[in-house]
């Protein structure tokens, strides 16, 4: 088990990274000073309860936890009102007070829904991090939590850091291919936004990578979550640095939103974003050029798209874009590269800019 240490002025926590660490849960709560008279919110999905949730349960409860579980339809669907609303009304039910303790045992969408559940549940009340995606290893760490409203991303959410967080690499043996595929997306954007090395390391890896070599994506993990450690250590609530990290996703979101989740992974919508991030870093930063063949490259490898698939038009796109969260005072906001490692948020893009890039994305589509 390999431990990294985040340190937010909020609540410093660990990261737990290894193979076959699910057995550790129980240690990890009581280290972690939860007692076993403390209720257990288990919360989980619709895919991943039935691989795992009673191998938890039964270890939790071996321990002598009280634990209970709400399981949300799997899908991006569950950020949204309605389902956050259901927990609570689960946990009301359920007899949890303020000492209670939320696991989030998903990917992405169950960490974001069940974080922010715990934020909010009587103004807050702590909760534990055990993403199951490699797309989780991102959005597992730094504490933002949040849903989605019809209108956008991520529009309401909090700050919330965990008490801890464990990643066991063996939950990605029973990954779906394409959620595999997905999660690179995130471990690449790692790379570009911070370390000229470790794209180079995903170049000569990545065949064991997607062949699900378990400790080679052990190390790939790893290295994503110093990135985003060291990035969310400097800047807890995204007042500065932190915002690289959105490197790809103001075009990633947009291609979301108007397929209304439907057409795209997360990581998909991500990698043709990074496409378009580095094709406006070679326009408006004067980037190498070389920086769009690079990025296209290794997401190839990884199996991932580089261009738009469906026609959508490009005024549904920029109108999501003008109300990403980014924007400043109605204005278009991109996180762009000056090179491999060296990213910087710029404010005030051109539209008729951003437009040439979307029609660049969606030729040979």
């Amino acid at each position: 088990m390999r431990e990294l240490r985040v340190q937010t002025k909020s609540r410093p926590y660990s990261v737990f990274v290894g193979i076959d660490l699910l057995t550790q849960l129980p240690i990890l709560l009581l280290r972690h000073e939860v007692q076993t008279k403390q209720k257990l919110f288990l919360v989980t999905d619709s895919h991943v309860y039935p691989l795992y949730a009673n191998g938890i349960l039964g270890s939790l409860q071996a321990a002598g936890y009280d634990v209970h579980i709400a399981v949300i339809p799997a899908g991006e669907k569950s950020k949204s009102l309605e389902t956050l609303d259901q927990l609570y009304s689960d946990a009301i039910k359920a007899g949890l007070d303020r000492s209670s303790v939320v696991l989030a045992l998903g990917g992405g969408v169950v960490g974001d829904l069940a974080g922010f559940f715990a934020a909010s549940f009587m103004r807050g009340i702590p909760f534990v991090q055990i993403p199951t995606t490699l797309l989780a290893h991102d959005s597992s760490i730094g504490g933002k939590v949040g849903i989605n409203h019809k209108l956008g991303k991520n529009y309401m959410g909090a700050f919330h850091q965990p008490l801890f967080v464990l990643f066991d690499v063996k939950f990605l043996a029973s990954l779906p291919e394409r959620e595999l595929v997905s999660g690179f997306a995130e471990v690449v954007k790692h790379a570009f936004i911070w370390d000229k090395q470790f794209v180079a390391w995903l170049e000569g890896n990545n065949k064991a990578l997607m062949q699900r070599d378990l400790p080679i994506l052990e190390e790939a993990i790893y290295q994503g979550c110093k990135v985003k450690i060291s990035v969310v250590s400097d800047d807890e609530r995204e007042n500065g640095i932190r915002a690289i990290l959105n490197y790809g996703h103001t075009i990633g979101h947009a291609l979301e939103s108007v397929s209304e989740y439907q057409f795209y992974t997360h990581g998909e919508a991500i990698s043709i974003g990074m496409v378009g991030a580095a094709m406006l870093s070679v326009d408006v930063l004067d980037a190498p050029s070389s920086l769009i063949q690079d990025t296209e490259t290794l997401l190839r490898k990884f199996s991932l798209p580089t261009r738009i698939e469906n026609n959508w038009s490009d005024e549904a796109l920029l109108q999501v874009m003008k109300r990403d969260k980014k924007a400043k005072l109605g204005n278009y906001t991109f996180v762009l590269s000056e090179e491999v490692g060296k990213t910087q948020v710029v404010n005030g893009i051109s539209e008729a800019k951003i437009r040439e890039v979307l029609q660049k994305l969606k030729r040979g589509g």
